[in-house]
């Protein structure tokens, strides 16, 4: 006889909830331990964004606790630049919580002379040896910056600046393209081109040379939640 109030459903649920309890755990407790060196950094935020996209989140990090524990400084272990798309949350869509991630958004992932000043203040005051540049799928600047492309649009000045800083890195339409996948190519040529004036800063360059950071491209994808990291 089942127990009040309780289907066989519900201890279905509740005994594969059980089960589920340890790896959870387990998991929590791996992000507890700061990763070493960019390998061990980027192995941390493909982990996460797994967890993530599969809906098995164990939120580190985000306790009262925790905060209360960063009060005195700060070590993240790795620095993200993104776009300023709301859909695209990077801590949560790498699973991590405070103090994990340095992070600069700025719409369409641009590099401008603050956002170079925000990565460089990462790596050289705070150690972070790995650096991702995180485009997105259905980027709205990036598609802003096709459409100028294809002849004279009527944006605000501001847009239009930024726009400008995206034109350069898209390349020319490929036949039998539609405008989506048109879109997605530019994506991801607009993260390469980003990665690309990164490394070319001499500062920057001078850290990559000495092999105390990592760059990294990667596009997140809206309809899967995978970010899908550029290999080269």
């Amino acid at each position: 006889m089942e127990p009040t109030g309780m289907t066989r459903r519900d201890l279905l649920a509740c005994a594969g909830a059980t089960i589920a309890l340890p790896s959870l755990v387990a998991e929590a407790a791996k992000e507890t331990a700061h990763p070493e060196g960019a390998e061990e950094a980027l192995a941390r935020l493909k982990e996460g964004n797994r967890r993530f996209a599969q809906g098995n989140t164990v939120h580190a990090h985000q306790s009262a606790d925790w905060r209360k524990h960063l009060v005195g400084g700060q070590k993240p272990f790795a620095t993200i630049l993104g776009c300023s798309d709301s859909r695209v949350p990077v801590e949560l869509v790498f699973d991590q919580g405070f103090g994990d991630l340095f992070i600069a958004r700025v719409a369409g992932n641009v590099i401008t002379t603050d956002v170079v000043g925000s990565l460089e203040y990462a790596v050289a005051h705070l150690s972070t040896s790995l650096i991702v540049v995180l485009g997105h799928q259905g980027c709205g600047a990036v598609t802003a910056a096709v459409q100028a492309l294809n002849g004279p649009t009527r944006e605000l000045p501001g847009i239009k600046k930024l726009v400008d800083l995206i034109e350069p890195g898209i390349p020319e339409a490929q036949p039998g393209h539609t405008h989506e996948q048109r879109i997605d190519a530019a994506v991801e040529a607009n993260v390469r081109f980003s990665l690309k004036q990164l490394a070319q800063q001499p500062d920057v360059n001078a850290i990559i040379a000495a092999k105390k950071v990592q760059l990294v491209g990667a596009v997140y994808e809206l309809n899967t939640g995978n970010v899908r990291f550029l290999d080269d």
